[in-house]
């Protein structure tokens, strides 16, 4: 008798154990609280990899830590808003990217249909093609209801060599939070020319951006003379910034 009560006791002592695990592991998911906290969490969104750099930062008065990583031929970066253990920015990158053997590159059309094929549902706001570091890159904005992304494509493969997204910041006091309720990019561009009054004006960049949670059409206009940058509120179209140089 004695033995079967021990018994009971040591199962009873076992399961009031393992039953505290999930609530551990519950707050730990609710809350960092140190950096380690914050390793443990990224290593287990990226099994395997090295982590190489946290960096515990405010933003906006929000306390976040950022973790860097490693894993095979990608560089990775995770921001975490402490309070409550959310992602608010994720990217990784290719280290390397080699110069494709292939002179040819993919029409916009179809490194359009790769990012609508990456991030479902989500809204093209535009699409730049540039050279970066030698290599010809296809640069896709896009946003969904509740993030924007970023996408480097390289233009001589279609392989995607950067992808990033951030969580769209939202104001509880709005009336309207569909982010994909502005003025489009068609329209940022014509309040850029207009503003600009420059009649052989041209438009040599127009993407969509984030800054410091506030939604914008960032456009570039040129003509012979000067070089006109914008940045618009893409909800309202106002201009927030402009800029007038000489072309050199």
């Amino acid at each position: 008798m004695i033995k079967f009560t021990k018994k009971i006791i040591m199962v009873s002592l076992a399961a009031c154990f393992f039953s505290a695990i999930p609530t551990q592991i519950n707050v730990f998911a609710a809350k960092i609280s140190n950096q380690e906290e914050a390793k443990a969490l990224a290593l287990e969104k990226i099994p395997n990899a090295t982590v190489t750099d946290i960096d515990t930062d405010k933003e906006n008065g929000v306390l976040i830590y950022e973790v860097d990583l490693i894993k095979g031929k990608k560089e990775y970066k995770i921001t975490y808003r402490a309070k409550d253990a959310k992602i608010l920015e994720y990217e990784w990158e290719k280290m390397y990217v080699s110069p494709s053997k292939n002179k040819t590159i993919i029409k916009e059309s179809k490194c359009k249909t790769l990012a609508e094929k990456k991030v479902k549902n989500g809204t093209i706001k535009g699409i730049v093609k540039k050279t970066d570091d030698g290599i010809t890159i296809y640069k896709v904005k896009m946003t969904d209801k509740h993030k924007s992304y970023t996408l480097k494509y390289h233009a001589g493969t279609g392989a995607l060599i950067e992808y990033e997204w951030k969580v769209l910041k939202t104001s509880s006091n709005s009336s309207n939070s569909n982010t994909n309720d502005d003025i489009g990019i068609e329209k940022a561009k014509q309040i850029a020319l207009n503003d600009a009054d420059a009649k052989n004006a041209e438009v040599i960049k127009a993407e969509f951006d984030t800054d410091d949670g506030m939604e914008v059409y960032e456009i570039e206009l040129a003509d012979d003379t000067y070089e006109y940058e914008y940045k618009i509120d893409a909800k309202t179209g106002e201009i927030l910034e402009q800029e007038k140089d000489f072309n050199d």
